[in-house]
């Protein structure tokens, strides 16, 4: 893969395209690939979903190129706590993840197309089998429900879990995130409209969440979460873009960073990829992750190479997501207003 010249003038080496199926569906998808770019300080991800366009997609590259080329701020904490994520399985399914896995927190997915509110109330009543009355579970509906839908559904699978530690956007709107807060007592996490709005600290100003989830590749960086983490004056969860383990890094590296971690972040996602590009996964231990960066084995990066055809079109993609972030014109990519360069 070639390089696009206005970031080999910022200190890029090397661009490489991997692909690797998933274990499940997830996310509506079963194979997730990227780009990993070399520089100065080592490999970095670069990943955006395809139904991100280039405008939003630069903010990932931002993030990319930081990690590739600056050092990461000091970090607080060797090790991360972190959550199992439970995709919208079967509730046996679901409590063997939730055992295996070692977490004393557990995210569940729920509010899928596929899925339904029994079904929804089954798995959490498998999971909280499975951790006990001392574990954690949250829930993450990805904005699916409506007003009305959350407004019903949020008090059934509090029950059903034993009670939720929070419910991570349950609707689309920040009109609607606020208006829910007033009427439900589980407490709400705010993730795509952080992740996804022009102006991330919207949600805090319209105290429409209790807390806020970070994916530090929508948002530009590390630096740029830990800028907004303290702005918005709220809890933060730091989470995964179902990443590799290189991905996973950076995102360990913001939660190190942080002042303060109150709650387990959701970077244990390595086991939704059946491979992946580094000598050794970051996964979850005893509900923990060392926040460390690891090395990229090269037969391992070898063997997940795309085909060339998807090889093609994540060369168009770099390109253009480098034009929109670093050339002529380019205008600031969302939620990256200050950038490190």
């Amino acid at each position: 893969m070639v390089v696009p010249a206005a970031l080999r003038e910022r200190g890029i080496e090397e661009a490489r395209v991997w692909s690797i199926p998933m274990t499940t569906r997830f996310r509506r998808i079963t194979v997730r690939d990227g780009v990993l770019l070399r520089g100065p300080e080592g490999w970095a991800e670069f990943s955006p979903f395809w139904d991100y366009d280039a405008a939003e997609s630069a903010a990932w590259l931002a993030c990319a190129l930081e990690d590739a080329t600056l050092p990461r701020p000091a970090a607080r904490r060797a090790r991360i706590p972190v959550n199992a994520t439970i995709p919208v399985v079967a509730p046996a399914q679901a409590r063997e993840i939730a055992r295996t896995i070692g977490a004393g927190t557990a995210k569940v997915k729920v509010a899928d197309p596929g899925s339904s509110l029994a079904a929804d109330a089954e798995r959490l009543e498998a999971v909280r089998e499975a951790l006990g009355p001392a574990g954690r579970i949250r829930i993450d509906a990805n904005a699916a429900w409506s007003l009305e839908q959350a407004i019903a559904a949020i008090p059934v699978l509090d029950r059903a879990a034993g009670g939720l530690e929070y419910a991570e956007q349950p609707v689309a709107s920040l009109e609607d995130l606020a208006a829910l807060r007033r009427r439900v007592q589980v407490p709400l996490a705010a993730d795509e409209l952080v992740r996804r709005a022009e102006d991330p600290l919207r949600v805090a100003r319209a105290g429409a969440a209790d807390l806020l989830v970070m994916k530090v590749q929508p948002l530009g960086g590390v630096r740029r979460c830990l800028e907004l983490a303290e702005r918005a004056g709220l809890p933060v969860v730091v989470s995964s873009a179902l990443e590799t383990s290189v991905g996973i890094s950076a995102g360990l590296g913001l939660a190190a960073a942080l002042p303060q971690l109150p709650h387990a972040c959701g970077l244990a996602t390595a086991s939704l990829l059946t491979a992946d590009v580094t000598a050794r996964t970051l996964r979850s231990r005893e509900g923990s992750i060392p926040a460390e960066r690891p090395e990229v084995d090269e037969e391992r990066l070898e063997t997940a190479a795309a085909t060339a055809g998807r090889a093609r079109a994540w060369q168009e993609r770099l390109e253009e997501c480098s034009d929109r972030l670093l050339g002529p014109g380019a205008g600031e990519p969302p939620s990256a207003q200050v950038l490190p360069w």
